[in-house]
């Protein structure tokens, strides 16, 4: 499945990973706030891996 992403798309999408389980295990200690600002950090970095993969994609002249 993981055959057709590039390096930087597997970083990506493990540091969005674990800043998802990062924001789930400082939720469940009480630290609610805190939880939600990090998981707050996963769209953006899913949102910046696709912001590289399409200015990758076009040809600078």
């Amino acid at each position: 499945m993981f055959t057709k992403f590039s390096l930087t798309d597997k970083l990506l999408f493990v540091a969005a990973f674990l800043s998802l389980l990062f924001s789930e295990i400082t939720y469940f200690q009480g630290h609610k706030v805190d939880a939600i600002f990090v998981g707050l950090w996963v769209p953006s970095i899913l949102g910046f891996g696709i912001y590289l993969k399409l200015i990758g994609g076009t040809k600078h002249e």
